[in-house]
């Protein structure tokens, strides 16, 4: 049997708690040599783009991919597939937008408990949109916040998100008066957008501040410039092997000569002790994230235990063996 559960399954079953300690356990099971992430290979046609991302978690006994296909206008359909390794069947599809999202926000919550201030209060957020609000949800569960500034570019849907958020939050979240407002006296910098060019100037940043970049995962979007990396004390990503083929953000300063692939840290190598992460105070730290198999992975066996344990979801009977 196969079970399968839907986004409604997902949603009732997978907290962000609960993606925040999956995701902190597949990067350091990376990092550890214990678990292994193959990067998302993209088919673009003129309909649509179908992208597979695949990983194996041998300490959870499952291999898989989750491949997810989005059409022009922006419908997707998306699908984790969890295969038993040592019985070799099919244990579970599961239906991966949502869960796409919170590990997506969970994997920024590991970073910043990782590579932020420890009194860090303010965030300002440059996107609201649907990942928006889970980056959000994330960011509160990462450090204690009292103020949000959010930037977009549409001012009525700002407005909106605030009042949504403020009231799922219960801290201030307000629009900001300018992209230079959303960057100066933040403690945190967020950028969750689909931009293809820098949302904001590399000069207003501050010491001690921690930039997560999150929404620039493919070589024709870019969230920060090159002053941005060149004020970088320290440059994270979930996983430098990705960054590599689909960060826009970092090419550009690849081929300027301002980084080296090799010099910069995965966040499981930091988790895992084999890597320094935050050593001051006044460091500024870029964190880069592209997107995992293996965080799906490790959140998709966390809703397959507790989707068995309270009876949700369906069984297929294909694949027995």
């Amino acid at each position: 049997m196969i079970r399968y559960l839907s986004e409604d399954d997902v949603r009732q079953l997978l907290t962000m708690q609960d993606a925040i300690t999956q995701v902190e356990r597949a990067f350091t099971a990376r990092a550890q040599g214990k678990a292994f992430d193959v990067p998302r290979v993209r088919t673009r046609q003129p309909g649509g783009h179908l992208h597979i991302l695949q990983a194996a978690a041998p300490e959870l006994d499952f291999i898989g991919y989750k491949a997810y296909y989005i059409q022009p206008d922006k419908s997707r359909t998306s699908l984790l597939h969890l295969i038993n390794m040592s019985q070799g069947n099919l244990a579970a599809i599961i239906q991966s937008d949502w869960l796409g999202q919170i590990r997506t926000g969970a994997a920024t919550a590991v970073a910043l408990r990782t590579l932020a201030r420890k009194n860090a209060g303010v965030l300002g957020l440059f996107g609201s949109g649907r990942h928006a609000q889970t980056q959000l949800e994330a960011a509160c569960a990462a450090c204690a916040l009292s103020e949000v500034k959010v930037f977009g570019r549409d001012a009525q849907r700002v407005l909106a998100f605030c009042d949504k958020m403020a009231k799922q939050t219960g801290i201030e979240v307000r629009p900001a008066r300018s992209r230079e407002e959303t960057v100066r006296g933040s403690d945190i910098i967020l950028t969750i957008t689909r931009s293809s060019e820098p949302l904001f100037d590399g000069r207003w940043l501050e010491p001690g501040q921690c930039i997560a970049a999150v929404g620039s995962n493919a070589l024709d979007r870019r969230e920060i410039d090159l002053q941005t990396v060149r004020r970088a004390d320290l440059i994270v990503a979930d996983s430098v092997q990705v960054a590599q083929r689909e960060s826009g953000d970092l090419l550009g300063a690849y081929e300027n000569g301002l980084i080296y692939w090799e010099n910069l840290a995965d966040l499981g190598q930091v988790l895992a002790g084999h890597r320094p992460g935050r050593v001051s105070d006044e460091q500024v730290i870029l964190f880069e994230s592209h997107g995992m198999a293996l965080q799906d992975i490790y959140a998709g066996a966390r809703i397959l235990e507790l989707a068995h344990g309270r009876g949700l979801g369906l069984d297929l009977p294909i694949g027995a063996r």
